[in-house]
């Protein structure tokens, strides 16, 4: 019987296995092999890059723009070509500071956060009256239960929505848009995905991975001037990254843009999968591999595409478990012209660019998330009130009132989590990478448990459709609807396993900056000896802080009240968080890229003290005007120290090696006498269709959508 070698009980490593030193870095972290394919977003591509580590030459990969020669074929790539391809892409800098990076350090600077940040009064007026108009116009003109059955939004909805500025949230006021604050645009896509989560998804899609992002980023002038006030004004745009065969891996990307003989622009061919708005968009963000050449930097580029461009086709519009409402598409490129003008931010610069935007796109995916939380809120407490049972309403049994309390407090996290991110990037003074994916990590996994106790707070009701309820009678509640919308976000914008192995590589950089050459096979006996001598200057400062903390005094973080042993506790948890990395970095070195279960671990154990610091702070800058707020705060940080204490055990005693081992013999068929006896799906088509270059020979599907009046 193998055993595993994490099984013995180490909760809190000590000081001596950090003593000697680092004996090694974390090598690059692997795409993980069970990590579900999702609907083409930027994020997906945006986790593998920051999951991978750099290897001896990702400076000379990212000099040629990321991207080596285009492979002969599709997907013929090594694995040292991808991961190189994904490091250089990454964002490599902290020039500014990060409440996350520090946290994961050991170093808990509460400063970065508290006092609870302020936002502009007259701000907040214009965007109080653009919500207001919102909320009365879903209100009255839209019928989201219309839009499950019929699986389409209708064109009144898209015009109505233009003629609210609601395309434009995101882009400046120069060029037509509404230039809503991220706070603002988030709080309006959670009120939109409470009628339809496919208006929200429509939304979201659009403007923070659409092309209006990343021209306001990247765009030139001229660029800005001539697409942005035709988005403002209603037109759709989507990213189209994913292929068939390519997810997470962008190195493997097979759409081509090869440059046109005469110089003016390039020729783009390819298939892309799972593009969101692709049946609906005009404009396009497409990303494609120029191939390089002498005097041209080639790689991964962006592209702005008219959507209606000859030699482009939509093939399909693709269907969901949830989200029925939703405009997605497998488009077709055959030898479409794209001119150098509507390159973004110049060839080689697609992955980049990618990152960059989404270190505040990825909040809107949270900010439904929110949404759903406190929909299931009220549905849980209206129903636990109303209904009885054996002679008391079924909310004051302590099994149902278990679960009440979870979906309030942890509503209340989620929330908060956002709106501190939200603020954060609005200042433009702080560094959310490390926060932005930690809330999309967390809203996604918490939001389904949500809806996962709403469907058992409710019992059948909570299985049965919104129309079989009207019809007997009772309040339409679509629970069940909730719940397979809310399941494709763990997968969109990076799957869960993705989003752990992004923030465990942003969380040990500090490590890899000082010790990247100990254990790189590529690196010589000097690069070893000045990466051993750095590494030893950063640990001998850097260790002892982890012993000692402001955590362990009893009058810590007074002011706070009944909420300063909360933050004393994460104080501690944060070193004792810091002391655990280390010592899995000297314990496996260059294996720990395979630890991806203990790395999750870490990350989960951050996000939850991420959302407990941010709880704290905001109940204490609320305690006058909403007291309520410090009971919710008190409420989450009890339920969540229970999840990190957990969390920490799993760390040191788990069973990651033996499943390890049992998934290899279940690959290998061992076991495949236990599926036996009933009947599996055919197996005459493969798991992943095949695409050949040329022109399509399947009808065009697009949906074209009157302008408004």
């Amino acid at each position: 019987m193998t055993t595993t070698q994490n099984s013995r009980p180490a909760p809190d490593p000590p000081g001596g296995a950090a003593a000697g030193g680092p004996t090694g870095r974390v090598a690059p972290i692997d795409d993980p092999a069970p990590a579900v394919p999702g609907p083409a977003t930027a994020d997906a591509t945006a986790a593998t890059a920051d999951a991978a580590e750099a290897t001896a030459d990702a400076a000379a990969v990212d000099a040629a723009g990321g991207a080596g020669a285009l492979p002969t074929e599709a997907g013929q790539v090594s694995e040292k070509e991808a991961r190189q391809v994904a490091e250089a892409a990454r964002e490599s800098a902290w020039d500014r500071p990060s409440f996350g990076k520090e946290l994961f350090l050991g170093r808990f600077r509460l400063d970065l956060i508290h006092p609870w940040p302020r936002t502009d009064p007259a701000e907040d007026a214009r965007a109080g009256e653009f919500l207001g108009r919102l909320r009365a116009y879903l209100e009255a003109e839209v019928d989201g239960a219309a839009i499950e059955r019929d699986a389409r939004i209708p064109d009144e909805v898209f015009q109505g929505l233009a003629r609210l500025g609601a395309f434009g949230m995101k882009i400046d006021r120069s060029h037509g848009g509404l230039g809503l604050s991220n706070l603002h645009y988030c709080r309006a896509l959670m009120l939109a995905g409470s009628v339809s989560p496919a208006i929200g998804a429509l939304l979201s899609a659009h403007q923070s991975i659409g092309v209006p992002q990343p021209l306001k980023m990247f765009g030139t002038d001229e660029q800005k001037q001539r697409f942005l006030p035709r988005l403002a004004a209603g037109e759709v745009s989507a990213f189209l990254l994913t292929e068939p065969d390519v997810g997470s891996d962008p190195a493997r990307l097979g759409t081509t843009a090869e440059p046109t003989a005469d110089g003016t622009g390039y020729r783009l061919n390819g298939v892309k999968l799972w593009a969101t708005n692709g049946t609906v968009a005009t404009l396009l963000v497409v990303m494609a591999r120029v191939p390089a050449a002498e005097g041209r930097r080639g790689g991964i580029t962006a592209f702005v595409v008219d959507g209606d461009a000859e030699g482009i086709t939509v093939e399909r519009r693709n269907e969901f478990t949830g989200l029925r409402g939703l405009e997605n598409s497998l488009t077709r490129f055959h030898d479409v012209f794209v001119p150098n003008s509507d390159v973004i931010g110049g060839e080689g610069k697609g992955l980049k660019i990618a990152l960059t935007t989404l270190n505040t796109g990825r909040l809107s995916l949270p900010a439904m998330c929110v949404g759903a939380g406190k929909w299931s809120l009220n549905v849980a407490r209206d129903w636990a009130a109303d209904r009885v049972q054996w002679g008391r309403p079924v909310g004051e049994h302590e099994a149902v009132a278990q679960k009440l309390a979870f979906v309030a407090a942890t509503t209340y996290g989620m929330e908060t989590m956002l709106d501190l991110c939200c603020l954060l990037a609005d200042d433009d003074r702080n560094d959310i990478r490390i926060e932005a994916a930690l809330v999309k990590l967390y809203a996604s996994e918490m939001a389904w448990k949500i809806g996962d106790e709403l469907i058992q707070i409710r019992g059948g009701r909570g299985y049965e459709t919104a129309d079989s309820l009207a019809a007997r009678g009772e309040r339409p509640a679509a629970v069940e609807q909730m719940l397979r919308d809310l399941r494709i976000n763990r997968i969109f914008e990076g799957s869960t396993e993705i989003m752990h192995l992004l923030i465990a590589r942003e969380a040990v950089d500090a490590h890899l900056s000082v010790a990247g050459d100990i254990i790189d096979p590529d690196a010589g006996l000097g690069r070893k000896a000045k990466a051993g001598a750095r590494a030893g200057a950063f640990y001998a400062k850097w260790l002892p802080t982890l012993a000692v903390g402001r955590g362990q005094s009893p009058r810590a973080y007074a002011e706070f009240g009944p909420l300063a042993g909360h933050l004393r506790q994460v104080e501690r948890y944060s070193r004792k968080l810091a002391r655990s990395t280390f010592y899995a970095m000297s314990r496996w070195q260059g294996k720990m890229e395979r630890k991806q279960a203990f790395l999750g671990r870490i990350v989960d154990i951050g996000a939850e003290l991420f959302a407990m610091s941010a709880v704290c702070v905001r109940a204490y800058a609320e305690k006058d005007t909403r007291p309520e707020n410090v009971e919710l705060a008190d409420l989450f940080c009890r339920q969540a120290r229970l999840r990190v204490d957990a969390l920490f055990t799993g760390l040191w005693a788990n069973t990651d090696s033996v499943d390890v081992a049992a998934a290899k013999r279940i690959l290998a068929g061992r076991y495949a006498a236990l599926e036996d006896g009933v009947l599996t799906p055919p197996a005459d088509l493969p798991w992943v269709a095949r695409w050949t270059p040329g022109p399509s020979t399947a009808r065009d599907v697009r949906r074209r959508v009157p302008r408004p009046e």
